[in-house]
Formats: C-alpha cells, sequence, structure tokens
C-alpha cells in the first residue's frame, strides 16, 4: 500500500473535508445524491475509498446499513475514531482486491467520492465494474465522482503561472505522478465517455453532473478566490452551470449508473 496515503490522513480532514473548497465541493455532491440516500427505505451501501469517513457517516445517520473501506489503514483509524455507530462499518480493503463474495449480502448502492477511482488504470476499472454486478441488487446503483482530463480551473490557473505543460497535464491516457505526500502515486484521469464506454454494457447512465466547475480545485483552497462575496459568486456559479455538458471540463464529475 501506498505510504502517502498514510502520511496524508494526518492532515486530510484540515486540508480537505473542512477547507471551504472541500466543503462546497461535498455539498455539491450530496445535492445530487440526496433523492437516493435521503429515501425513507433502508439501503445497504459499500464506500470504496472513504478517507476519513465523512460521507460514510452522514449515509449512516441517515439510517443506511454502511460498509465503508479504505487501502489506508490510518483513514480508517482516523474514521473510527469518530464514531461508534452500529450500522456503519470501516475496513481496511484494496479495491482491487474485492472479491463477488466479499459482502454477507447484496448492494443497493457502490459509492465512491473525490477521485479516489482515478488510481485504477483502464484495465482495473473494467474489472471493478464487472465485479460491481456481481455485488450489486437487481437494478443498483454506482454513483462515482471522478477527476476529469481537462479541468479548465487548472488549464486556466497553470497558464497563469506560466506552465503550460502542466496546464494539460490531465488529458492523457497515461497516467501521471502526483506528489502524495512525498510519494509518487501513478493517477489516471478519465472524462466521463471513458466512463460510459467501461461500463456501457453493464450498466444504464441515469445521471452525469460537473462537480467544481465553478468552485475551484481544492489546492487553490489559501487564494483570494476563497474570500467572501467571490467565494460566494463561484458557489453561485456552480449552481447554475450544472450541465452534463459541462462535466468533462470541472475539476470532478459525479455519475450515477444502474445496474442492466
Amino acid at each position: 500500500m501506498p505510504k502517502g496515503f498514510d502520511n496524508a490522513s494526518k492532515d486530510y480532514d484540515k486540508g480537505f473535508t473542512f477547507s471551504k473548497i472541500g466543503k462546497a465541493q461535498r455539498n455539491r455532491v450530496y445535492s445530487y445524491i440526496s433523492p437516493i440516500i435521503s429515501t425513507s427505505k433502508k439501503l445497504s451501501i459499500l464506500e470504496i475509498n472513504c478517507g476519513t469517513g465523512e460521507d460514510a457517516i452522514k449515509f449512516a445517520k441517515l439510517g443506511h446499513d454502511i460498509f465503508a473501506t479504505d487501502v489506508s489503514s490510518e483513514m480508517i483509524e482516523i474514521a473510527n475514531a469518530k464514531t461508534n455507530l452500529s450500522n456503519l462499518q470501516f475496513d481496511v480493503l484494496d479495491i482491487n482486491q474485492i472479491k463477488p463474495d466479499e459482502f454477507n449480502q447484496k448492494l443497493d448502492l457502490i459509492f465512491s467520492n473525490f477521485g479516489g477511482l482515478n488510481c485504477l488504470s483502464k484495465d482495473q476499472l473494467h474489472v471493478f465494474f464487472n465485479k460491481c454486478v456481481s455485488l450489486l441488487k437487481p437494478n443498483g446503483k454506482l454513483i462515482l465522482v471522478i477527476m476529469s482530463k481537462k479541468c479548465l480551473w487548472e488549464i486556466f490557473y497553470f497558464f497563469l503561472k506560466g506552465k503550460f505543460k502542466t496546464a494539460y497535464r490531465r488529458n492523457t491516457n497515461n497516467p501521471i505522478l502526483i506528489d502524495v505526500h512525498g510519494e509518487l502515486i501513478k493517477t489516471w484521469y478519465y472524462n466521463p465517455k471513458d466512463i460510459v464506454s467501461l461500463t456501457e454494457k453493464l450498466f444504464v447512465v441515469k445521471n452525469l453532473k460537473p462537480i467544481g466547475i465553478g468552485i475551484p480545485p481544492s489546492y487553490l483552497e489559501n487564494s483570494i478566490l476563497t474570500k467572501g462575496f467571490v467565494f460566494k459568486l463561484l458557489v453561485s456559479f456552480e449552481k447554475l452551470l450544472g450541465f452534463a455538458a459541462l462535466a468533462k471540463y470541472a475539476d470532478h464529475f459525479i455519475i450515477e449508473l444502474e445496474i442492466r
């Protein structure tokens, strides 16, 4: 397991979960999935790449049964320290090692937030999506938040800094190495059409939206963009620009898939 993720756990909540940008982007995710998770029906949900557990805890408090997993034992330790809800279980698990019979029940929903799946190659994603079919109930769903190839904020930011090659670093089919607390992690970026291509024989697309089209990427947290009126304006733009056609230009996109 890459040690960078363990190291990142120490300040993940401060640097993202509780940051202005982190909270604003997460609120946009919740706005799109609210019709699903706010149901009175108890759902069985698997969250992969759960980090420090923010989403899993929210879902559990809504009354759902949650299995939340992450490759980092340190992330899971922090998540466990936050709660003792009886309907929430945190475990260390590499998603590449998930087995079709991993759980003792079929799932209503598999959820992954904020780019955890960007650590998988296309071949690995293909295997993962096939496993999901055996894990889910009929009409079960995948809801995935994935980092896109053509983030307009990133292109604009690095162009202003004169880093022209870096501006388009995401727009490749090859992995790029991202420094995660001193360790270089292979990261793949995907457009929505890439995910559709990998899943179209197994799943139907039910929803597609941008996450971070108005709200900037988290590395701009300490910039003028998060100050007062400016940030409120950007959050308003995010709500106005929630069109599927813009998903490939955002920091992330959220895609809802339903099993065929």
